[in-house]
C-alpha cells in the first residue's frame, strides 16, 4: 500500500481511505492392428509400434501432470495469505513520554481463525472529537520491513512517534480522539481511540510492522 506524506482534506481523504486440451485415447484394439496397405507413397499408416509409444508417452504425461497438479493444490491452500483487514483487531497501546516526544505500539492481532502475514507499513488518519479529519503526515521511518507471519491470535506492532512540541509557524497543536488505521496493503480501514496532541503539522513517523505487540 503505497501511504503518500501529504494533507488529507476532510471529505477526500476518508472517502479515497475507504476506498489444456482435450484428446481422444487410443484403443488397444487400435493399438494391436497390423498397418494399413496403400498404393500411396505418401501416406502410409504410422506402423503399430509407434503409436503404442505414443500413447503410454501420452498417457504417463497425463498422470504426471494429474499429479504435479494435485502437489501444487496442496502447497497452494497450505501457504498463508496476507492479513485482511477484516481479519485484524487494532489498537494503539501505552504511550511513553521524554523530552517533547511520544512513542506508542500500534497493535495488529490476527483475529481470522487462521495463519496470514503482514509486511510494510501502516496507513494513519488522526480524527478530532467532532468526527473531522485532522492534518496527518506519516513518514515511515528507514527500516528495512520483514514479512511476519502470524498464527490464530497473534499480534504484530508497528512503533509510532510523533512531538507534542509546536514548530515552525505553529502556536497550538491539534488534538486527536480517534485514529484511522489501513493495515498494510489494503483499502479497508479500522479505526480505535487515540487521545494525543500530534504536533508538525500533524507527522506521525511510524516504522514498518514487526513482530509482538510492544515496543
Amino acid at each position: 500500500m503505497r501511504v503518500a506524506n501529504r494533507t488529507l482534506t476532510a471529505g477526500a481523504a476518508a472517502l479515497a481511505l475507504l476506498a489444456a486440451g482435450c484428446g481422444t485415447a487410443t484403443t488397444p484394439s487400435a493399438a494391436a492392428a497390423p498397418p494399413a496397405r496403400t498404393t500411396s507413397r505418401h501416406t502410409t499408416t504410422p506402423p503399430a509400434a509407434d503409436t503404442g509409444r505414443a500413447t503410454a508417452a501420452g498417457a504417463a504425461s497425463v498422470r504426471y501432470g494429474a499429479a504435479a497438479r494435485t502437489t501444487t493444490t496442496r502447497s497452494t491452500g497450505a501457504a498463508p495469505e496476507r492479513c485482511r483487514t477484516t481479519g485484524l483487531r487494532a489498537r494503539v497501546g501505552r504511550q511513553d513520554a521524554g523530552a517533547g516526544n511520544r512513542y506508542a505500539p500500534l497493535v495488529l492481532t490476527n483475529t481470522s481463525g487462521k495463519t496470514c502475514w503482514v509486511y510494510g507499513f501502516v496507513g494513519l488518519v488522526l480524527i478530532d472529537g467532532r468526527g473531522d479529519v485532522l492534518r496527518t503526515r506519516t513518514r515511515r521511518e528507514s527500516v528495512t520491513p520483514h514479512r511476519v507471519t502470524l498464527r490464530a491470535g497473534a499480534s504484530a506492532h508497528a512503533r509510532l512517534h510523533w512531538t507534542v512540541v509546536p514548530s515552525g509557524h505553529e502556536t497550538r497543536c491539534p488534538s486527536s480522539a480517534r485514529l484511522m488505521i489501513i493495515p498494510p496493503d489494503e483499502v479497508a480501514h479500522l479505526e480505535v481511540p487515540f487521545t494525543a496532541t500530534v504536533c508538525d503539522d500533524g507527522r506521525i513517523d511510524a516504522r514498518p510492522m514487526a513482530p509482538g505487540a510492544s515496543l
